[in-house]
């Protein structure tokens, strides 16, 4: 899993709440389960004119000029800002996979589905939870000043605005170790790894019948 540790990045606002896995990476791309290749498939509903297909080349694709991630002020944005609720719907892993692959590091929102959040821990994405008054300020701001940028330094939970003022965040000291050392479930579990050989060789010793191969 990357580390993140800080992300000094331009700031796409989607403005719209309750934005469910299903718009996030419709369900006809489900199929693969290689974790790379859905960012061209992000948002696709609301992205494109057409109907997106598994394993198409969007290259040629018409695109949806009013949507915000096509014009070209947002382009190569890897902060991505959202409304309450981001995330819901179905728990698919491909939602992070796909934002992650298109570019986003970090997510700015009042409020996201757990299930969500939890997977893009687990993909390396910051997500940050702010009062719903200081998102309606960096909506406008955004907005109103192209090439918005944000410097999101996770050590000292802070982000910095473009006028060098500060807003802090909080995030779990769990979440917040994953996320600097880039570890995911099994790379944490392997941090225990000869307590679990230790544990495996006592009770080993203690019912050694438990371990006997078939036939011996």
């Amino acid at each position: 899993m990357k580390k993140f540790i800080e992300e000094d990045g331009l700031v796409m606002p989607l403005d719209r709440a309750n934005v469910d896995t299903d718009y996030i990476i419709p369900k006809q791309f489900l199929k693969s389960i290689k974790r790379t290749g859905f960012g061209k498939n992000l948002f696709d509903e609301a992205r494109y004119l057409d109907k997106g297909l598994p394993d198409q080349d969007c290259a040629g694709r018409p695109v949806n000029p009013d949507f915000v991630m096509n014009q070209p002020r947002y382009q190569g944005a890897t902060i991505l800002l959202a409304r309450v609720n981001f995330g819901c719907g179905s728990s698919r892993e491909h939602a992070p996979w796909a934002l992650d692959d298109y570019g986003f590091r970090c997510i700015i929102a009042p409020s996201y589905a757990d299930i969500f959040f939890n997977n893009c821990i687990k993909n390396g994405i910051l997500l940050i939870v702010l009062d719903e008054k200081i998102v309606d300020e960096l909506f406008r701001e955004t907005e109103a000043t192209e090439g918005y940028r944000l410097a999101v330094d996770l050590n000292a939970q802070t982000i910095t605005k473009p006028d060098g003022s500060e807003i802090g965040f909080d995030i779990e000291d769990s979440r917040k170790n994953v996320l600097l050392n880039g570890l995911d479930d099994i790379s944490l579990t392997l941090q225990n790894k000869e307590e679990i050989l230790g544990f495996e060789k006592q009770w080993q010793e203690q019912s050694p019948w438990l371990f006997k191969t078939i036939g011996t």
